[in-house]
């Protein structure tokens, strides 16, 4: 993804009501992309015990966990992402800081299998991308494109693209999720699988070009 614009969020909370936890409270400590995490088997099978994290931990004789040399569990994700994702599996709250995009949670929230985060989750990216009320014109969206390298994937998810003129450019393989693409010119715009779930494309221009996408709402 081009690092041209990040929307993040101030600290915010969805309240999730309390599950009944019965299993064993031993101390685990994880290394996460070599930041480490000390916490309980509690805290990571409880709340959500048929997610991939929980299923990780319920039972260790059923995973061959990778361990550094002091015996850290390794788990090879953004610790910056994963650190909500721990936050939020102790007390039933997601968090936010300033300087964490709520995308990236919801990437490892997917990752994890943690379904009611993703929700809330989704539900934040739709608020800011409703919040936020400059559009991206289409020279915003060349310069993306050109400074973004071939082999990197390009993401505009909740991105407000709201009437811009997005005719013939190669927007192949591109994440538009939760994007709003309302009243645009996508005549004849190379759209092969690019990812448009949720998206809105109220009142845009389309044709027989992007009929390859790889997702609709």
């Amino acid at each position: 993804m081009g690092d041209w614009k990040e929307w993040t969020s101030s600290k915010k909370g969805f309240f999730i009501d309390d599950e009944p936890n019965d299993c064993p409270n031993d101390w685990i400590t994880l290394n996460v992309g070599g930041k480490i995490f000390t916490t309980t088997r509690s805290t990571l099978v409880g709340r959500h015990h048929d997610s991939m994290l929980g299923k990780m931990f319920q039972d260790d004789s059923k995973w061959k966990h990778t361990r550094d040399s002091t015996g850290a569990i390794m788990i090879d994700r953004s610790p910056l992402y994963f650190e909500p994702l721990l936050g939020y599996l102790r007390h039933g709250q997601i968090i936010l800081d300033s300087n964490v995009n709520p995308r990236g949670v919801l990437q490892e929230a997917c990752f994890f299998g943690l379904t009611a985060l993703i929700d809330e989750l989704e539900k934040l990216i739709d608020q800011q991308r409703q919040e936020y009320s400059e559009p991206l014109t289409r020279s915003m969206v060349v310069k993306a494109l050109l400074s973004t390298p071939a082999k990197c994937e390009l993401r505009f998810q909740g991105v407000n693209f709201s009437g811009a003129d997005l005719s013939r450019l190669d927007l192949r393989y591109i994440n538009f999720k939760l994007a709003n693409l309302r009243n645009c010119n996508l005549s004849q715009t190379n759209l092969y699988c690019s990812s448009l779930e949720r998206a809105d494309l109220s009142g845009s221009i389309m044709d027989v070009s992007n009929k390859y996408v790889k997702k609709l709402p």
